[in-house]
């Protein structure tokens, strides 16, 4: 259809356009800021006091289908996405199978298409079995559709391993996903290693992990060329490495998950399993030091990292409980927040979730550019709400988000140039 989204204020990060203006869409496209020649407009929507921008590019969520779906399903997850403004999203291999075989990479893209969710970029397995071991068949994985490759958050032990996998990716130009925690020092560890891990006495997770880990696949990605996304930055100084390698010119970029950028040790209480993530929620030094990464471009994208759980999963002991946080819903709002409170601009808050991932995964996205693809996202900056069990989309329950008030609420969400989400009216 043709859309003609009046008065709203549009923003476009990758463009830096900012101001009061009508976006055009025919079809599936992009028409621009100006009418084309004879449109005549199948639906007009009034956005004044709204911010109309691109739809959110979410670099890792996972939808658990197939194999996990007692935690969430493709459509669940995919209704939880386009109520939170986001059109794409990577999904990582860690299924059930893995994501090793061509014919599991487009049974994937293909369900998100039946269940008319949001655009569906598979990360293949890295390694088959996500083992560690043998490589997967790279260009297989590509052909069918995958994004890049990873291993999720399995290790990869053995550098020869690594360094094979970085070369076979670099001589096909394919983006590699790196977790970066040293499989050794991480082991055992369920929170930060410091003193909060020492107060409630559960094993930590030093920064060391995090940062050994860097330091290995730096020197790697610099002697093969390939190129490389660090997922999950959680340490100043992890943050402060990737600074350095892109000045060296290295091609790489990095994300970190909104939480991260909210919270820290601190919140974890009394063994509040809602904040087991892994990597560990850190010191508030890490945490102002990963906003200004934001900030300044170094840290290239915000995730909602969304794991969806069962309540079984998280109504256990600490240690014993999953890691992860249901994020999809919050992902915009939360970054809202930093916004307003000045941590990081709007416009460069906005490019984390829109041009920055774009630009990572080498894509045609994340821009209101006339041509590319009407994937808009339309938010209520002033609407203050407050997400629970009973309001959320997605399947899983663990969020410790769920009770905050927060501003900012998705008023619609364009795909493809068709209303996929629109507040208030069920699907």
């Amino acid at each position: 259809m043709n859309i003609a989204i009046v008065g709203g204020r549009v923003i476009d990060p990758g463009t830096g356009w900012d101001g009061v203006a009508t976006l055009y869409v025919k079809g599936a496209q992009i028409a621009g800021l100006a009418p084309p020649a004879d449109f005549i407009a199948d639906r007009t929507i009034e956005a004044q006091g709204l911010v109309v921008c691109p739809g959110l590019i979410d670099m890792r969520a996972r939808l658990r289908e197939p194999g996990l779906e007692h935690k969430g399903t493709v459509a669940s997850e995919g209704r939880a996405a386009l109520a939170g403004g986001v059109t794409t999203l990577c999904c990582p291999p860690d299924t059930e199978p893995v994501l090793e075989h061509p014919t599991a990479v487009q049974w994937l893209i293909n369900r998100a298409r039946e269940v008319a969710g949001p655009r569906v970029l598979p990360i293949g397995a890295l390694t088959r079995g996500l083992s560690g071991g043998h490589l997967a068949d790279m260009h297989a994985l590509h052909a069918a559709g995958c994004i890049g490759l990873g291993n999720a958050g399995a290790p990869i032990k053995d550098t020869a391993v690594l360094r094979h996998a970085l070369e076979y990716a670099a001589g096909m130009d394919l983006l590699v996903f790196l977790t970066p925690e040293d499989p050794w020092l991480g082991a055992q560890g369920v929170v930060h290693e410091g003193r909060v891990s020492t107060r409630l006495g559960l094993a930590g997770i030093p920064e060391s992990a995090e940062l050994i880990e860097i330091f290995r696949a730096l020197a790697l990605i610099q002697e093969t060329g390939a190129r490389a996304h660090f997922c999950g930055i959680s340490t100043a100084r992890g943050a402060a490495l990737i600074a350095d390698a892109k000045q060296r010119g290295l091609k790489i970029t990095a994300d970190t998950p909104i939480h991260q950028l909210h919270a820290t040790e601190d919140d974890i209480g009394v063994f509040d399993s809602n904040y087991h993530v892994r990597p560990p929620l850190r010191t508030v030094a890490d945490r102002a030091a990963l906003r200004a990464a934001v900030a300044g471009g170094v840290i290239d994208a915000v995730c909602s990292d969304h794991q969806p759980h069962e309540p079984d999963a998280k109504e256990r002991p600490f240690s014993d409980s999953a890691p992860g946080i249901a994020g999809l819903e919050t992902l915009l709002p939360l970054t809202l927040e930093l916004a307003e409170g000045g941590d990081i601009g709007l416009v460069r808050a906005l490019a984390a979730l829109t041009s920055g991932p774009a630009a990572a995964l080498g894509i045609a996205a994340g821009t209101l550019k006339p041509g590319g693809a009407a994937d808009i996202c339309l938010y209520d900056p002033a609407a203050t709400w407050t997400l629970d069990l009973g309001s959320r989309q997605t399947q899983g329950c663990n969020n410790p988000f769920f009770g905050k008030t927060v501003r900012g609420q998705v008023v619609m969400t364009i795909k493809d140039g068709e209303i996929a989400y629109e507040r208030g009216r069920a699907r």
